[in-house]
């Protein structure tokens, strides 16, 4: 997904269809600053970079162009694979073809750190994040009185990722972030012994969440509005946010359980939610 987004971003500041651009190697023995996709950064970081070497790329064969056509570089446009200006149209190839020609340089590189980032630890005072992203969930649920047993009939999602780079990649980042974040709540239990030692320590013994396990009915929509903040394309990080989602999932089985009980009585349902917890909070006193 990052380098197709990226690649999206260097297509679009080029004029170029997407599957014109690739992607190759980026790890620190090519690209020394290259740091970990941590905290859903990857697109905020790589593609604002390339975008920024992109851009450098372009001016300069809009500049060579331009002297060419006796035009200004302004008036050089970049469209559906053509360089235009106002005396003629080339192909792409035929444009990078005569820059190398006149010897101007066709390679670039870029570097991107996120604006408006400090923090003091010490008074515990600043801005650690550039923006926020937000989402909302609702989820349907069903369980078995008798057993615990549960499935998820339903989830509705809207969330927030400013100005989709891609919406197929976006939904599917959110269908993952909520998958991942409906086994943390239901189904990935921790063991230990009495010795300390960690019990469910493979596929074996710690339940992860499989399509089973998804909503029978998955609407995703995506909030409309670009982000605030300049963000490389209006964009927001949308990889790790939507695992937040899944709590609606866990409420729901809360309300679920309070159905089945008289009265207000409160209800302990500890996370993960497994079918013996749920069936516990059904026959607590």
């Amino acid at each position: 997904g990052l380098h197709t987004k990226v690649c999206g971003l260097v297509a679009r500041v080029l004029g170029l269809p997407a599957g014109q651009v690739q992607a190759s190697a980026s790890d620190t023995d090519q690209v020394a600053n290259a740091s970990a996709t941590a905290a859903s950064s990857g697109t905020d970081l790589n593609g604002r970079a390339a975008e920024n070497a992109a851009l450098q790329v372009r001016h300069n064969i809009a500049a060579c162009i331009a002297k060419a056509d006796a035009c200004s570089a302004e008036a050089v446009r970049f469209e559906g694979g053509q360089v235009i200006t106002p005396r003629r149209q080339r192909s792409f190839t035929e444009a990078v073809q005569h820059a190398y020609g006149q010897r101007v340089q066709l390679w670039s590189d870029g570097f991107y750190a996120t604006p408006k980032i400090h923090y003091d630890r010490s008074t515990l005072t600043g801005r650690p994040f550039y923006y926020f992203a937000y989402g909302a969930a609702c989820s349907e649920v069903a369980i078995d009185t008798l057993t615990g047993e549960y499935r998820v009939l339903r989830t509705d999602i809207l969330h927030d990722v400013g100005h989709s780079l891609h919406p197929e990649i976006d939904i599917g980042q959110i269908e993952g972030g909520f998958a991942q974040g409906l086994g943390w709540l239901t189904t990935e239990e921790l063991v230990w012994n009495a010795k300390g030692e960690l019990l469910t320590k493979g596929a074996s013994t710690y339940k992860i969440p499989t399509a089973a396990d998804m909503p029978a009915q998955l609407n995703i929509e995506l909030w409309h509005e670009a982000n605030v903040e300049d963000n490389v394309g209006g964009s927001k990080a949308v990889g790790e946010p939507p695992f937040m989602l899944a709590i609606s999932v866990f409420e729901a089985l809360r309300d679920a359980i309070a159905a089945t009980r008289p009265g207000n009585t409160p209800i302990h349902l500890d996370t993960p939610a497994t079918p013996e917890r749920v069936l516990n909070a059904i026959l607590a006193p």
